[in-house]
């Protein structure tokens, strides 16, 4: 029986599948925060419009450090801003004191920019070095 492949747009990990779950459950953690009634989520004490920046640009880093190819970088940050609007649309319809705002959307995507600028640092591959290493 052949061994499961990551696809070639992952960089080469000995542990492809490890990285890439994280990161998945990254996304679905911030879709999780997304989506929970505002009362449900902890005070953490920050500007909520720093923790969509913040939550997206890691998203968007993350998908640096995984995926090797620039085509699939991109289609990783517009998918990403895509969410972080459908999101937005999906608090104001589920009526759980949620409500629809432009400016977590835009911090999202500002998010997904500044994530997306590591490919174009030194760091861009720390990720894979780490793999290497353990």
């Amino acid at each position: 029986m052949s061994r499961l492949r990551a696809g070639r747009s992952l960089k080469p990990f000995r542990r492809p599948w490890l990285w890439a779950g994280l990161w998945v459950i990254a996304i679905a953690a911030v879709v999780a925060g997304s989506l929970l009634p505002s009362q449900n989520l902890p005070a953490v004490g920050v500007n909520d419009k720093v923790e969509h920046f913040a939550a997206y640009g890691m998203l968007a880093a993350g998908a640096v450090q995984l995926f090797a190819r620039r085509l699939s970088w991109g289609f990783v940050c517009v998918m990403l801003v895509l969410m972080g609007i459908g999101l937005e649309f999906a608090q104001a319809q589920m009526g759980l004191g949620r409500m629809l705002d432009r400016h977590d959307a835009m911090a999202n995507a500002l998010g997904v920019l500044i994530g997306l600028a590591t490919a174009f640092t030194p760091w861009r591959d720390t990720l894979l070095r780490l793999d290497q290493r353990l």
